[in-house]
Order: structure tokens, then sequence, then C-alpha cells
């Protein structure tokens, strides 16, 4: 397994967040990343949510006083164990906790088309290829510099429908409005170094490496993390009216490992500008290497945000969104004309320069670890540590 490390490049200058299950409480503690130890920050903010309402969240983490702290390089190596030997040891959770957890899809014109295929092939992956051959020059010509909702984009939604390519992936890809979607219930996202879950009946499937942004109740991005927003394409593909089956599942949706919050280093235009890789590495020797740059999503990210947070949708403790993928794997795995598709053991690492790696293990949903810690339990949690009146 290659060895990346889940810090930024430039660590010794960001302003790292995260949340670490903390086995003495019985329960999360907000942390702040200050040299190599994991602080306890949760006194100043007993959830992360909280941190991110505060009018300087950056103000708020480097003048909150030290609790306990655990060295990063322990919490790490917990982390890498699977399964029971990661009981009772300290390791990070996902990032966010009361936010909402939610999604765009269909932001960048290579991801439209691998859409568009699977709606055409009707969850059948040995159809793809075909497919792809046959509409993949006609599309890709079309949309490779087409602004999603503009007036050309008008005009190549009535081109495409003549000639009877017309698909509802392409209309939220480069129509007016946005996909948004809720990708996992509150609480429920895995963090760096757990199992992520694919559903034992799948057959096609695959990591999505993304931004994610951190957002509070106010509609102001103020920090941004990685994502693997797991994907079900035969489960999809058979009906869009599936995606909470494809998308929505035990131990789907891993963030992490920490959020990096905005301040003088590191805004916005850094996410604009954000170079994501990819890695699957196989028990069986299998390697597959791809990437999503940020640059070419068709929608800025604070745009996504406009049509996810507004006067008709409120979120009063923020929300994280998963920003899309240029990625799509296409190469086959197995058989010819088969694709890409996971495999038990496979390690998925997401990586970018400046928000770390994000680096997980896939197993089946109902073998991974049960979601059970949700909101009730972290309330009846922090009020036995007589943290609630902070929030």
């Amino acid at each position: 397994m290659t060895d990346f490390s889940p810090l930024p490049q430039d660590a010794t200058d960001a302003t790292l967040v995260g949340r670490l299950f903390d086995p003495e409480v019985g329960g999360p503690c907000v942390v702040h990343l200050r040299g190599d130890r994991l602080v306890c920050v949760t006194a100043a903010a007993p959830t992360v949510s909280t941190l991110l309402e505060a009018a300087d969240p950056v103000a708020l983490l480097h003048g909150a006083p030290e609790g306990r702290s655990w060295p990063l390089a322990e919490v790490l190596a917990n982390g890498a164990t699977a399964g029971p030997a990661r009981e009772g040891k300290p390791v990070l959770l996902a990032p966010c906790d009361l936010q909402a957890v939610k999604a765009c899809g269909v932001t960048f014109a290579r991801s439209m088309i691998e859409r568009v295929i699977e709606e055409r092939a009707k969850g059948d992956l040995a159809k793809a290829a075909e497919i792809r051959d046959e509409i993949g020059q006609v599309i890709g010509g079309a949309l490779t510099d087409v602004v999603a909702g503009s007036q050309k984009a008008a005009e190549v939604k009535r081109i495409l429908q003549d000639k009877g390519y017309w698909s509802q992936y392409l209309e939220v890809g480069i129509g007016p409005d946005a996909e948004v979607f809720t990708k996992a219930p509150v609480l429920a996202s895995v963090g760096h170094g757990a199992q992520i879950g694919i559903l034992p009946s799948s057959e096609w499937n695959n990591p999505e490496p993304e931004v994610v942004l951190a957002v509070n109740s106010r509609g102001e991005i103020v920090g941004a993390t990685l994502g693997n927003d797991v994907n079900l394409r035969d489960v999809e593909g058979r009906s869009a009216l599936l995606l909470g089956k494809a998308k929505d599942n035990n131990a789907s949706s891993a963030i992490g490992p920490f959020i990096r919050l905005f301040d003088a280093g590191f805004t916005l235009d850094d996410v604009r500008k954000a170079e994501l890789t990819l890695t699957v590495e196989g028990t069986d020797g299998y390697r597959l290497e791809g990437h999503s740059s940020m640059k070419e999503i068709s929608r800025d990210p604070a745009e996504l945000v406009r049509q996810a947070a507004n006067r008709s949708h409120q979120y009063p403790d923020g929300f994280v969104l998963f920003l899309g993928t240029l990625f799509a794997p296409v190469e086959d795995r197995d058989a010819p004309g088969k694709g890409f598709t996971h495999k038990l053991g496979d390690v998925v690492t997401v990586a970018s320069p400046q928000l770390g790696a994000l680096q997980n293990v896939v197993t089946h949903t109902d073998k991974a670890e049960p979601w059970t810690f949700g909101i009730a339990a972290l309330m009846r949690n922090l009020a036995g540590r007589d943290l609630l009146r902070a929030i």
C-alpha cells in the first residue's frame, strides 16, 4: 500500500480542525492540529458546527485553551487498523458533525457523459463501451466549452434533443439548475482510515474523489476538505429514482481527514484551482490512478453553494457540500468491455497538495462497522460532559 500523508504539504501554515473519538469520554472531541499533536478544543467549541458558526473560526480555534492531546502519528496508526482492532482507541472521525451532508452531481463535462452512458446502459456495464463509442464524440465535442445555464447551453440542449441524445443528466449538467442531493444523514459519514461500503449486490461501482466545502448557517464558505462520494453505477443506471440507493448506504460517505479553514494562506480561490488525485490499490496488485481538476468544473463552487442554500433552503447547523468529480473510470479491470468496478480490500486514496489525503478500504455495506452514534447519542454524550451549554 502506498504511503500518503494525510496532511497538506504546507501543514505548518494550515489551520486544520477535525474530530477524534475519545474512548475515555465515549464520544467525539473537536481537535486542532498543533505541531505533531491533536489538541482537544471541545471546551471552546463542543461541535465543529459550533466552531464554524463563530464570527472568526480561525481566531476562536487558535485562541482556544489546550485540553488533552494525542500524538497525530499514534491516532493515524490506530485508524489504519480495521474492525475490532480500532475499538477502544482514539481514531479520526469525519470532521463534520451536525452539518447536513449535501452533494452536487454532474458538475463536470466528462462525468456528464458517463452518467448518460449509465442511463442508456440501464445498469448493464457490458453495454457501456459500445454506448460510449456511439455518443462520446457527439456529446463531448458539444460540451467542452459550454457554461451551464448560459444561452449557448440552451442552444446545445436544442441540438442534442434534435439528435435524440438529450438526457436528464445533461439537463442538470448544462441547464440552469444544478443537481443538489442529500448524500448521507447527519453524523453518518466516516473519516480517514475507516472502511467504506458498497452494496453486496452491486457489480458496477466506483470511487468519486471530490472537494467538500464547509458552509455555515449563513451560507458562508469557511473551509474545505476531501471526500469520496462512493457511487453504485449499476444501481443509478437502472433508474435515476434509485439515486438514494446508489448513494446513501452504510459507510458510503467518506470525508476528511481535516477541514482546512480559510485564512490568509488558503481561500476559495485555492479550491477553484485544486488538483485531486485518486489511487486505487487492490489486494491482487491492481493499481488505478486518476485525477480531478477543479479548473474544469462547469459551475463555480460559490454558485453551487448558492443553489444549495438560499431563502428556500436553510441549514441552521450548516452543511458540507461535495462538489462533484471529473473522474470517471473507464479502463477495464477484468474482462474487456467490463470497465472498472471495486473489489473488496481496495485501498482508495483521495489526495490534494493543500488538503492532504483521505484513505479508506473497501468492504461491503453489511460488513462495515454499523452506524450507531447518531444525534441523540451525541446530545447525551455532550450533556454528560456538561458541554451543551456552550453550543
